[in-house]
């Protein structure tokens, strides 16, 4: 009779850890934008063909969503938002979609998609808000590294939950995003059927990828930054793609508990540790970085996660 008052006693010690682990640690991110009205944008035909004249187009389109959205900000008084738009709406930027309503949503390419054999989809975690620019040049980081004929999109298809809140140790912005991303992959496998798509899911943007998984039409799944995905192993994720896992020696998400615990509103954690022998994933070197340096020029993980993206395995450590 002894043992259940202890077990109980370490279930709360461990939750109140996860939720310590989760929430008290430092964020490298920018204040999300304010969410001031966007007129919605104008409907937007199917990617598929991917061509240069039809991608122009599409990119002309979502430019001129985004100086309305940039128009509205500016009449609502919002500065700050009006000047990441104008920025986004520059002659040198390329968005596949763009939605400016709830905070914001986007889809930006960083390379020529129309020519590319290698795609890599950037699936951002907590804090990443509309313009950021850790988020963009992280994509610039890695196609440079890539080089010509690859693209990378970076993906921001959700409201992403903020780091110091419940909702970044619960699965809901992962079930709200994964639909999403689903149908997005599905469409960029159905315009580029013959390009190495992959996916590069960072911290909580591993358990959306995860809860998208199911049948994408990806060359490989890549976990860096992971708390977990909320699945017990790889092959829970039901894909047939290569899973790849790696974390930076000194990133903080490692003193995040493993745990899966049902509570009335839902679960809290996300489970087996993606670097775990029985998780089964594939591990890559990450270096000896922290949360918000995966996609660092010239790091150990920027390195492998372009081979990765190539079909390369990773350097050894």
């Amino acid at each position: 009779m002894a043992s259940r008052p202890r077990s109980r006693r370490l279930r709360r010690t461990l939750l109140a850890a996860l939720v310590t682990a989760s929430v008290a640690v430092p964020t490298a991110g920018a204040a999300r934008p304010a969410a001031v009205p966007a007129p919605a944008p104008a409907a937007l035909g199917p990617l598929a063909p991917a061509t240069a004249a039809s991608l122009d187009e599409r990119y002309a389109a979502n430019r001129d969503a985004l100086r309305a959205a940039e128009r509205t900000a500016a009449d609502y008084g919002d500065r700050k938002r009006a000047t990441t738009l104008r920025a986004m709406a520059g002659p040198t930027r390329h968005f596949l979609s763009f939605d400016g309503r709830d905070g914001g949503r986007s889809v930006e390419v960083v390379g020529d998609l129309a020519g590319a054999e290698r795609i890599a989809v950037l699936v951002p975690g907590s804090d990443t808000a509309l313009g950021s620019e850790r988020f963009r040049n992280g994509a610039v980081a890695l196609q440079r590294q890539l080089g010509e004929r690859a693209a990378v999109l970076a993906w921001l298809g959700y409201r992403t939950p903020a780091t110091a809140s419940a909702s970044a140790v619960t699965p809901g912005r992962a079930h709200e995003a994964a639909p999403a991303l689903r149908d997005f992959m599905g469409e960029l496998g159905a315009a580029k059927p013959a390009a190495r798509l992959t996916l590069l899911c960072h911290s909580y943007g591993s358990v959306v990828c995860a809860k998208a998984a199911p049948g994408l039409p990806v060359a490989g799944i890549v976990l860096y930054g992971s708390p977990g995905t909320g699945a017990d192993s790889a092959a829970d994720l039901r894909t047939t793609a290569t899973v790849w896992a790696g974390r930076g020696e000194s990133d903080w998400i490692a003193h995040v508990p493993h745990l899966r615990l049902p509570l009335p509103f839902g679960e809290l954690g996300f489970g087996t540790d993606p670097l775990s022998p029985e998780f089964g994933a594939r591990i890559f070197d990450a270096g000896p970085g922290g949360h918000s340096d995966y996609l660092a020029p010239g790091s150990v993980p920027l390195k492998n996660l372009a081979r990765i993206v190539e079909g390369r395995d990773p350097a050894d450590a």
